[in-house]
């Protein structure tokens, strides 16, 4: 065929690549080009306005249009247009695929368009990857000539316009002159200037030179200059197309002259202040947290700039220092003075460390290893601390003692709970020495020989340093004291009182809750103090329950697990919302008040804690108004693990939690207190609950004996109607408890009415009053209780009827 430079009829009229086609002299062939151009067309316009669906339809017909053409197609050969659309749709759809953001606003029929079209297009690309390759190969070798049409370097299956001869030795002659031209104006510059070879460099906005070419030669550096060549850097900050990392590298060069310079410490605690500040914004993005190597220049920015603070005690710095103010510059006698707050430097970093552990998958190596980080965090703020105690301000020194009493107060101290188990152990081995010594001297030196108590800590680090709980006192004692905002002074309360039921010091614990009143305006704060506020009833509950507290554990628990949004309420995760209740914004904010994985309190922990408190008080209430129609509920939770547990067609071995709890509260019902016990206390409830508590063992014969207690007052409550009387001799036998705590127990329930029984003395003996109605009884007198009200409602309804008022009774 010919090689002509006028477009086929029915095509494009853009001046694309490859618009130029052979012209089709069959009248067949135009017809089925005309029709494959046209839906190329079409999908083209869906393309523009991102209508997955109508590219979808398109796309259908236009591989059924060119199956029908294929004889066509094999004589004439493969048309450039079609297999340009291929390659255009395949990265426009990829392109689409990759932005997360955009696909999350696509409708749902679009979305699934797009999912469907892309695999097609990518199963039919396979049998033109040749085609596409050569295409995309040749695609950028595209010139323009000096009459305007296009000249283009292609492979056998695509067009190429055809030039004469003349006109190509023309522009092979021009080329010629003009790369001998540009050689010889390179060779000129590069000896006057002597700059070297040409690099590329980033659009945006221009920075300016690295090193020593900074400043032109000859300049003389010094203070001024030096600020001068700061504020140029600084202008480009923020500012579209800025390479953040090489204004990063230009502020530390900088540094490095003003070191090199001698220019004092002055101008270079500005200039790393700027530093800190660019490393923090070299991410626009706030929910975004800040990468490892960005994060670690970070920590030693902070620590280099904390460590010319502490050597240069003749430096200033605050907020309130104005910029026309500021003294930079080495003079006789005179203080630097300079603008900048390292506190809000310091917070912003401890703002960076939570969102990368928010960010980080907790069950895997990295978080560990960016936990590490941690104790780097920590010394830093304990350094700032010593330093704003002499030159800081008192409300400075309550926000920095703030963050520490947060990095403190979730930590267990078991250095400390060793220290006072050794010594405890230890005045008990004291008294039973003295309370012995003369009387059996045997046994005095069998106590002294053997190993009664836990040998002292060895571990210098374990005997120096001070206990958290002195440095919790101290820093909340003087928030209290000096604060002057509540939201600081709320959040020291709140770590304090969480810290001390973290170690088992319930009385401390709850009177300090109980005197701030924090309970009766906390739902006006912050959700952020909100959170905090229930972390802290949760341990709370916890400590009361490990202190055998359990009405106490109780209602610390109920309105967090009543709310059956625990995992929301203490910042531990989301749950699946409509998108009516919350839409995508909320749920940024939200992931970002989330508590790192490792100041998480255990669900499962605290859901049996409950439980278990629930079922020790709401079985014995139970027992004891088993025929009360007006009795209340305890627990509605409670209640409805039980209801679930009867509803089961087919009664197992328990496996969870809770099925652990219903199987022993059925079991204390009938007052079967070792079955109960062995329901609570097993291998499988201690791995999952029991082993997590610091103190294991005085967690489980607490339990015990509650569960003997409990099942005790149950088992009176139930078969009261059925014995006259019953010897304590038996039930200290059935229960295994001690004889006085068998009295104390039924003298209590006959003092508050529970039990109509009085002891006998002499023998021993609880002997029933009979006063209790049977259960025939008690169901005649609900019957009664339900026929008067019924009677009187009736009373009612017929004299509102009537026009009379007061009823049956009030007539005469």
């Amino acid at each position: 065929f010919r090689l002509i430079s006028r477009p086929l009829v029915g095509t494009h009229t853009h001046t694309h690549l490859f618009s130029y086609v052979p012209q089709i002299k069959q009248n067949q062939t135009g017809v089925v080009f005309n029709e494959l151009t046209n839906l190329i067309k079409t999908i083209r316009n869906a393309m523009k306005i991102r209508d997955m669906s109508k590219c979808l339809e398109e796309f259908e017909q236009l591989c059924r249009a060119f199956l029908k053409s294929k004889t066509i197609v094999d004589k004439e050969g493969m048309p450039p247009f079609y297999i340009r659309l291929l390659s255009d749709l395949e990265d426009f759809l990829n392109q689409l695929w990759e932005d997360k953001e955009g696909k999350k606003k696509m409708n749902k029929n679009n979305a699934k368009a797009l999912s469907t079209l892309r695999q097609k297009i990518r199963k039919y690309n396979r049998d033109y990857e040749t085609e596409i390759a050569s295409y995309k190969e040749v695609r950028l070798f595209a010139m323009t000539t000096q009459d305007g049409r296009f000249l283009v370097i292609c492979c056998c299956c695509f067009l190429v316009e055809r030039h004469t001869s003349e006109k190509k030795k023309e522009d092979r002659k021009k080329r010629h002159k003009r790369k001998e031209r540009v050689e010889e104006e390179a060779e000129e510059e590069a000896q006057e200037e002597d700059e070297g070879e040409w690099e590329k460099v980033k659009g945006g906005v221009p920075l300016v030179k690295v090193g020593n070419q900074m400043f032109a030669k000859g300049t003389e550096i010094n203070t001024t200059v030096v600020v001068k060549k700061l504020n140029e850097i600084l202008q480009a900050r923020g500012k579209k197309g800025t390479d953040r990392a090489a204004q990063i590298e230009l502020l530390h060069a900088l540094a490095n002259i003003s070191n090199e310079n001698i220019l004092g410490e002055g101008i270079l605690v500005k200039i790393k202040f700027n530093i800190i500040a660019s490393l923090y914004d070299y991410n626009p993005n706030l929910a975004a947290f800040m990468k490892a190597d960005m994060w670690k220049k970070c920590l030693d920015c902070i620590d280099e700039l904390l460590d010319i603070l502490f050597n240069n005690n003749n430096i200033f710095i605050g907020e309130n220092i104005a910029e026309d103010s500021e003294n930079l510059a080495i003079i006789d006698s005179q203080p630097f003075r300079v603008r900048g707050c390292i506190l809000t430097l310091v917070e912003r970093m401890d703002e960076e460390f939570t969102k990368i552990m928010q960010n980080t998958d907790p069950h895997s190596q990295e978080y560990v290893d960016n936990l590490k980080d941690e104790g780097r965090v920590c010394g830093i703020i304990d350094r700032l601390l010593g330093y704003l105690e002499t030159k800081g301000s008192t409300e400075e020194v309550c926000r920095v003692y703030l963050r520490r009493i947060m990095h403190t107060y979730y930590k267990f101290d078991y250095k400390a709970h060793r220290r006072v188990g050794y010594y405890y152990m230890k005045r008990y081995h004291d008294i039973l020495i003295s309370w012995y010594r003369y009387t059996v001297q045997h046994y005095t030196r069998l106590l002294l020989n053997c190993h009664f108590y836990p040998s002292p800590p060895q571990d210098a680090e374990e005997s120096e340093g001070e206990d958290s709980a002195f440095i919790m006192d101290r820093l909340c004692k003087f928030i209290y004291a000096k604060d002057r905002t509540d939201r600081i002074r709320t959040c020291a309360i709140l770590c304090h009182i969480y810290h001390h039921a973290l170690h088992s010091r319930w009385y401390q614990a709850r009177d300090l809750m109980l005197m701030s009143h924090l309970q009766d305006n906390i739902q006006h704060a912050d959700p952020p103090v909100q959170i905090l506020y229930n972390r802290t009833m949760v341990q709370l509950g916890i400590c009361a329950f490990r202190q055998g507290m359990i009405k106490d554990a109780h209602n610390a628990l109920l309105d967090i697990q009543s709310s059956g949004r625990a995992k929301e309420l203490l910042g531990q995760g989301l749950l699946m919302r409509n998108m009516q209740e919350r839409n995508a914004e909320q749920e940024k904010i939200e992931k970002r008040r989330q508590v790192p994985f490792h100041m998480h309190i255990n669900l499962e922990l605290l859901e049996c804690v409950y439980l278990v408190s629930a079922m020790l008080l709401e079985i014995p209430y139970m027992a004891a108004h088993e025929f009360d129609a007006r009795r209340r509920m305890i627990s509605k939770q409670f209640h409805h693990q039980l209801r679930v547990g009867e509803r089961q067609p087919l009664l197992g071995p328990p496996e969870s939690m809770r099925e652990h709890v219903v199987a022993a509260s059925k079991s204390m019902k009938m007052g079967d207190w070792r079955t109960c016990h062995s329901f609570i206390i097993n291998e499988k409830m201690n791995s999952k609950v029991w082993d997590l508590f610091p103190e294991t063992q005085c967690v489980r014969e607490m339990l015990v004996r509650k569960i003997q207690e409990e099942s005790l007052r149950t088992y009176l409550f139930t078969y009261s109607s059925v014995y006259d009387s019953i010897s304590m001799e038996t039930l200290k036998e059935m229960f295994e408890l001690e004889l006085p705590m068998v009295h104390s127990i039924i003298s209590k329930m006959i003092i508050n009415e529970e039990l109509m029984a009085s002891l006998d003395q002499p023998t021993q003996t609880v002997v029933m009053h009979r006063t209790e109605p049977t259960s025939l009884q008690n169901m005649a007198l609900q019957l009664a209780e339900k026929l008067g009200g019924l009677v009187e409602n009736n009373e009612r309804v017929f004299d509102l009827k009537q026009g009379v008022y007061g009823g049956y009774f009030n007539r005469g």
